[in-house]
């Protein structure tokens, strides 16, 4: 028996429900995938100069420092209700962050199943250092971010948590030598983590050639030595006495 056969608008509805999505697409593509690590990388190193620069005002005292973390919770009134701008930044940070370590995972596991045996470069020191670096390194700061989370937002660890005095708590934390080492160690992954990151979100975008090669290689220097040592001034300075 001949086949029925379907009308021309049948088979381009069928063509097109059979078709994947462009974003589908390009998520399941390799450069999809790192393409979703450097934007989604490029929106929390944003956020993390940011948070930086508001750690610092611990430096002007108890009042300041709490005023500013109380300040956050109305960025966006009245259009926004109390807090709502907070929680929206962590639900896009929080998606960031899943999409950024999804995409690392899926391309170090194709990367692995491309290349079972290990590539022999000119200088493959570097490569594995910065590969390590990244790996690694995250696998840490991942972890971290958990402490931090339960340490600083939610209290749970903290040795004070006492709601409302994000000051006094973040004193308390860092009075503990090996809450202090946590954290010190954090950072220095961040730093290596923000180097190498920036230069291969530089090269992933496009943004980069041989001509500005030594200019985004002295960016991702500063921006790795800038954050790491604003982040780590309070840490140090509670734990020598400076503020207390």
């Amino acid at each position: 028996m001949a086949q029925p056969v379907l009308p021309l608008s049948d088979v381009a509805i069928a063509t097109r429900a059979a078709r994947p999505s462009p974003l589908r697409t390009l998520w399941h593509s390799t450069v999809g995938k790192k393409a979703v690590m450097a934007t989604t990388g490029v929106i929390m190193l944003l956020f993390l100069i940011v948070h930086m620069a508001g750690n610092l005002k611990i430096f002007f005292g108890p009042t300041d420092f709490n005023g500013y973390a109380h300040w956050l919770r109305t960025i966006g009134e009245p259009a926004l209700h109390y807090s709502w701008y907070l929680w929206i930044q962590r639900v896009v940070l929080l998606a960031c962050l899943v999409a950024h370590v999804v995409s690392a995972i899926q391309l170090t596991h194709r990367d692995m199943h491309a290349r079972p045996q290990r590539y022999r470069s000119k200088r493959p020191w570097r490569a594995t250092f910065a590969t390590n670096t990244m790996r690694y390194g995250g696998a840490i700061l991942a972890l971290f971010v958990v402490w931090h989370i339960l340490d600083l937002t939610v209290g749970a660890v903290n040795p004070r948590g006492e709601a409302g005095h994000p000051y006094q708590n973040v004193v308390a934390d860092f009075q503990v030598w090996w809450i202090g080492l946590i954290y010190v160690v954090a950072m220095l992954a961040l730093c290596l983590h923000i180097y190498h990151g920036f230069w291969s979100a530089a090269q992933t975008l496009g943004a980069n050639n041989a001509a500005r090669n030594v200019a985004f290689k002295t960016i991702a220097t500063a921006l790795a030595l800038v954050i790491t040592v604003g982040f780590l001034s309070v840490p140090v300075a509670v734990m020598t006495g400076l503020v207390s």
